[in-house]
């Protein structure tokens, strides 16, 4: 009987000696595993935590981390792995994990065996993201289709890089490729690539400084006409640290499509404030600006924000609203030249997984139908975002992280399926405004494209400062009227059929302009003309009193008359910060000629920017003589 109770505690001892042997070499490896962690050592890490399990198979809480670290790396099928012998191993272990295996098995794309989870484990404690996990499996096997789809294709060595790369911009052309590289994961700044007759890409090139600096240039957006650039610069602050966030929308503009780009200039305040702005696009006339910001008045995290170009002034942006915006973050909108098709990247929205990658369309200037994934195999459960869609709408370029480590983007192109998420291809018309009899090129004329049935203004577009030149893009099989006005001539209406034949051959159309060539009558005169200093537009008490002495003599006159106000600028800047300029210089003299008694109704101001100068811009007296407002009367 001794010999028996002796043995007994013989093998309890031993076995706990066995067990706290075990158990100090699972504690070892779980350590090991944590300070290879905090090292961002994570193949290591992972290493050691699973001789962890194996020294311990019943450490619940070395299986949670080992699952999460392989989630992390989007190592999703390894996750699920780990999670289900934790779930059979652990005491209570189905229920413990059982919504980090329904995660991983939703990201592996494994929906059916995601979906047996959730009913097994599914509680009314949690029913919202229990729902949610339930909508998403349902979402993602309904997306996935039994016959393997054509996979996106990598653009290769020629664009990607061992670095990032994001933002993809398509020129209106499609024979140029903007897009943003981190260099060393660390500098971010614009590439370009121009395709290769023989049917690739060449090598991308920096864009070059400017716009590129030593601060982060993040997203671009080029207008149609390849004139204007608009991007967001990070790491950008004023000096009183306020008027400017951290991140910021700046444009930089170019007279010409191989011309260097001017320093980029930051938007004023209504768009730039102390939160996130970055990653603009425009519409096709440049006369709507979207634009991410986390700033206060969303529906949480980033949105997406518009703002229209009025008046010669940015407009206050509003909301795009909740059939785009979640609780989530909405981010890098692109908006395709049809100024309908609008593309976005979320992670508020039912998806894959990770971000993906959304389209919605316009109903009205404030309105949009309910964001739709543009679907598998653009979409994955990796990250997908910042899309651009070519010219005939049926091949998308975007930026994956699926193929490398989690943040290791490349640029990807696929066909887009037809049907919802296809926008309707669009093409573009092309010209010069020129002088009909000196062939003198005609720069900033400003040309209206309207609905020639119901007469709705559809763009407004200006030819380009530089060479005169414009594009402006088009739905097909339809019917527009075109009117090109200019200073000192003649305005042109055109009609023009835009049929099908335009998708493969754009239409190049110039435009000629007569010159007026009218004497004026003796009773239109020039009253006055007040010139301002660079970037001025209040009006000294001398310019008040030069107006009140041209005005005064003509306030009891018979008949009546009609004042035009007239503001001008030189060329310095860019054509859109002058237009806004002359606007407030029209508008601050025809302000101060109502309080001489004038009725608003005889007075109609007009900001007409760089459209006629009368001086040479080579010399500061004459930048000084086109800087200038004209009052004429009209008897």
């Amino acid at each position: 009987m001794r010999l028996k109770i002796f043995f007994f505690f013989y093998c309890l001892v031993i076995s706990s000696a066995l067990l706290a042997q075990q158990s100090g070499k699972a504690n070892r490896y779980f350590n090991d595993a944590l300070l290879c962690k905090s090292k961002k050592d994570v193949e290591n890490a992972c290493k050691q935590m699973a001789l962890a399990i194996e020294a311990d198979p019943t450490d619940a809480d070395a299986y949670g981390l080992l699952g999460q670290w392989y989630y992390d790396a989007h190592r999703f099928k390894d996750a699920v792995d780990v999670l289900r012998k934790g779930s059979s191993r652990c005491q209570n272990g189905g229920m413990r994990f059982s919504k980090a295996l329904t995660k991983c098995l939703l990201y592996a794309g494994l929906a059916e065996s995601a979906l047996m989870v959730i009913n097994n484990y599914a509680t009314m404690k949690d029913s919202a993201e229990w729902n949610r996990l339930r909508a998403q499996a349902e979402f993602i096997k309904a997306a996935i289709p039994t016959t393997p789809p054509k996979w996106p294709r990598n653009l290769g060595l020629r664009i990607n890089s061992p670095d990032p790369e994001l933002f993809p911009c398509m020129a209106v052309d499609t024979e140029k490729l903007y897009f943003t590289r981190r260099v060393n994961n660390q500098d971010e700044d614009f590439f370009r690539a121009k395709w290769d007759t023989c049917g690739d890409w060449l090598y991308a090139r920096p864009l070059g400084v400017p716009p590129n600096s030593p601060n982060q240039e993040s997203s671009m957006s080029i207008s149609a006409d390849g004139h204007y650039l608009f991007f967001n610069r990070c790491e950008y602050r004023s000096q009183d640290g306020w008027a400017e966030g951290g991140c910021d929308l700046l444009m930089a503009y170019r007279v010409a499509n191989d011309s260097p780009w001017t320093i980029a200039q930051p938007f004023g305040g209504t768009i730039n404030t102390p939160a996130y702005e970055g990653m603009p696009t425009t519409s096709p006339d440049c006369r709507e600006l979207y634009f991410v910001s986390d700033r206060v008045g969303g529906f949480g995290g980033y949105d997406i924000w518009v703002s229209r170009f009025e008046n010669g002034l940015w407009q206050l942006p509003v909301n795009a609203g909740p059939s785009i915006n979640t609780s989530g973050n909405e981010t890098a909108p692109y908006m395709y030249a049809d100024n309908e098709t609008l593309y976005f990247t979320s992670d508020g929205w039912l998806g894959m997984g990770g971000t993906d990658i959304f389209m919605s369309r316009k109903i009205n200037d404030e309105q949009y139908t309910k964001a739709l994934n543009v679907g598998y195999p653009i979409n994955t459960a990796f990250d997908e975002k910042s899309a651009s869609v070519t010219l005939d709408g049926k091949r998308l370029y975007f930026s994956s992280d699926r193929n490398g480590p989690p943040g290791n983007y490349d640029i990807y192109e696929a066909p887009i399926r037809s049907g919802s998420v296809r926008p309707i291809p669009v093409s573009y018309m092309r010209g010069i405004v020129y002088d009909s009899l000196s062939k003198v090129r005609l720069n900033y004329a400003t040309m209206y494209v309207c609905n020639a049935k119901t007469g709705d203004t559809l763009y407004q577009f200006q030819s380009n400062r530089g060479d005169a030149s414009f594009i402006i893009t088009l739905h097909l099989d339809n019917t527009y009227a075109i009117h090109t006005w200019r200073a000192l001539y003649t305005e042109v209406h055109d009609t023009i059929d835009f049929d099908r034949q335009y998708l493969q051959d754009p239409l190049v159309h110039n435009v000629a302009l007569l010159p007026s060539d009218y004497i004026k009558p003796v009773n239109d005169s020039m009253l006055t003309m007040i010139h301002f200093d660079v970037n001025r537009v209040e009006l000294s008490d001398s310019d008040k009193a030069a107006i009140s002495t041209a005005i005064l003599p003509w306030m009891n006159s018979k008949g009546g008359f009609m004042l035009y106000v007239n503001a001008y600028t030189d060329n310095t800047g860019t054509p859109m910060i002058n237009e806004s300029l002359s606007y407030k210089r029209a508008n601050q003299v025809a302000q101060f000629i109502q309080t001489l008694g004038v009725d608003e109704t005889m007075i109609q101001a007009k900001g007409l920017g760089e459209a006629h100068m009368i001086a040479t811009n080579e010399t500061p007296e004459g930048q000084w003589m086109n800087r200038r407002v004209e009052v004429i009367i009209r008897r």
